[in-house]
């Protein structure tokens, strides 16, 4: 029989660099590791989206004030 604690250990996954560099390697990483990003990229465009709107909302707003105190 397997000894039953090794299902309930963790390791983490194989790096790239040293020190300071140290990073997870991307190949590496799977569902398993927490590295599940299936909706990353749609997550991405909707906020992209959602700042440009809120932008050119505020755009608009600075362009109609711009005139305020002119004259005085």
């Amino acid at each position: 029989m397997k000894e039953p604690f090794d299902k309930a250990t963790s390791t983490a996954p194989a790096t790239l660099g040293e020190g300071c560099l140290s990073r997870y390697d991307p190949a590496a990483l799977t569902p398993e590791n927490g590295a599940d990003f299936d909706g990353a990229a749609a997550l991405w465009r909707e906020l992209q989206q959602s700042e440009e709107a809120a932008g050119s909302e505020e755009a608009g707003e600075v362009a109609e004030g711009s005139g305020e105190g002119e004259g005085k």
